[in-house]
C-alpha cells in the first residue's frame, strides 16, 4: 500500500461562504428559462439542456450563469445608460433614502442581507419607473409614499415571495413603479408610507 499525502485542499473567502441553492431557487431559474424559450429566446434544446442544469444545481453561480444572457442589455455596461441606478450587495446592506433623485430604472440585486430603496422624500420627474429586483438569501425592501402606485409585472417568478402593500392605481399626477421580481429565497416586501 502506498502512503500519498494528498495535497490540502483551499478554498478562497468567497468558496467558503458562497450560499448552496434550494429547490425554490432551482424552480425560479427554471420558470425564467420556460419564460426566455416562450419569448423565442432560446431554443426547445437549449431549453432542456438548461433546465437539467438548473435543477442539478447546487449553487447560485451555477444557476446565474444559465440565465446571465437571457437579461437583455446589462445595466452599467452602456455609457449611454445613464438613468439607471444600480444597486448590488452579496455581504453588506445597502439603504437608499433621504432627498435623492430616482431614474427612470432601478437595478437591485440582494444575495445578502438587505437592500432598502425609500421613496419618501425622493424627486421623480418620471410617471413610469421600472424596479427590477433579484434576490438570493437576502431580501429587498421598497418603500412608497401615498398616491404612487406599485404594480408587479407579469414576467416576475417566484412571485409567492412577493409582498406588495402598496396601491396598484397611482394617484393622478403621480408615478407608478413597475417591479420586475425574482426572488429566490428571500422575499421582496412593498409598503406605502405618508411623506415625512
Amino acid at each position: 500500500m502506498v502512503n500519498e499525502e494528498l495535497p490540502a485542499v483551499r478554498t478562497t473567502p468567497e468558496a467558503a461562504v458562497e450560499p448552496r441553492a434550494g429547490d425554490a431557487d432551482r424552480e425560479a431559474v427554471a420558470e425564467q428559462l420556460r419564460v426566455a424559450a416562450g419569448e423565442g429566446r432560446i431554443d426547445l434544446g437549449e431549453l432542456e439542456e438548461r433546465l437539467d442544469r438548473a435543477f442539478a444545481a447546487r449553487t447560485y453561480p451555477e444557476l446565474d450563469v444559465l440565465v446571465a444572457d437571457l437579461g437583455g442589455r446589462t445595466a452599467g455596461d452602456d455609457p449611454e445608460d445613464e438613468d439607471v441606478l444600480v444597486l448590488r450587495t452579496r455581504r453588506n446592506n445597502i439603504v437608499q433614502r433621504g432627498r435623492w433623485t430616482v431614474p427612470r430604472r432601478i437595478i437591485a440585486e440582494c444575495r445578502l442581507p438587505l437592500i432598502t430603496i425609500d421613496f419618501t422624500n425622493a424627486v421623480c420627474v418620471h410617471r413610469e419607473v421600472t424596479v427590477e429586483a433579484v434576490t438570493g438569501l437576502g431580501h429587498i425592501r421598497l418603500i412608497v409614499p401615498r398616491g404612487w402606485g406599485v404594480r408587479i409585472d407579469k414576467s416576475s417568478t417566484n412571485t409567492g415571495h412577493i409582498i406588495n402593500k402598496a396601491s396598484e392605481v397611482a394617484e393622478s399626477g403621480a408615478p407608478t413603479l413597475t417591479v420586475i421580481g425574482h426572488p429566490r429565497s428571500g422575499p421582496i416586501k412593498i409598503k406605502q408610507r405618508r411623506r415625512g
